[in-house]
């Protein structure tokens, strides 16, 4: 008989303050507990470079932006990520992390560049191809939100689940409409990355869909 052990969640949360990441990783971590991990809190990167640690980490939720973290602390996450351990995040937490390490935009596959206008409405968009996809099913094929909308670059490796566009006017330097990825998973290895761009404001995280999403791929990137 094959017997279950407890999953062991690393969360990882700190940097800029302006993205709450500590009340904003309270909102997920009792919905990890209730699915049966256990959780470890750090307030910094530097858990990445013990490879103990990692190996015994089936998932790393970060809600760190901004920030350093040394090419020990990035290649430690990236040797975890590859042989199995998962790694989820929203926002800036997770795709404007360590802008100094080009090794860990290449584990993640995207990188923030703007948001134009600041607080705006606009709609992030389910591809319909993915809507059978299992982090979207059953969800809106549009979610209208109002808040920062995330220009990122990305590259070809992600499966974009749902993207966002940003339109033309007389004051904006690009001449055509962009749509950019908003929400993406990637495999690195044996691992699984979830990122959603959305989550600027606690709110933005209660939004139902957004909400959904996020437990789900939290579960999905798992070991």
């Amino acid at each position: 008989m094959e017997i279950s052990r407890t999953r062991q969640a690393l969360i990882v949360r700190g940097g800029w303050e302006g993205h709450s990441p500590v009340e904003a990783t309270e909102r997920f971590m009792p919905f990890l507990q209730e699915h049966g991990f256990a959780l470890e809190v750090h307030d910094g990167p530097e858990v990445y470079a013990d490879a103990d640690v990692m190996a015994a980490t089936d998932l790393v939720v970060q809600c760190y932006t901004q920030g350093e973290a040394t090419d020990e602390q990035v290649l430690g996450l990236s040797a975890a990520v590859a042989a199995g351990t998962g790694l989820a995040g929203w926002h800036g937490g997770v795709c404007d992390s360590y802008r100094g390490s080009p090794d860990y935009l290449h584990l993640t596959g995207g990188q923030w560049a703007a948001h134009p206008g600041g607080f705006v409405p606009y709609d992030v968009r389910v591809l319909p191809e993915k809507a059978d996809h299992e982090l979207v099913a059953g969800l809106n094929p549009v979610w209208s939100l109002d808040t920062e909308q995330y220009w990122v670059l990305t590259d070809e490796l992600n499966d974009v689940l749902a993207t966002t566009t940003f339109g033309v006017r007389d004051d904006t330097p690009w001449r055509q409409e962009v749509t950019c990825p908003a929400v993406w998973t990637r495999v690195w290895g044996q691992g699984k990355v979830f990122v959603s761009t959305i989550g600027h404001k606690l709110e933005d995280l209660d939004h139902p869909d957004v909400r959904t999403l996020t437990e789900r791929g939290l579960r999905w990137a798992s070991r």
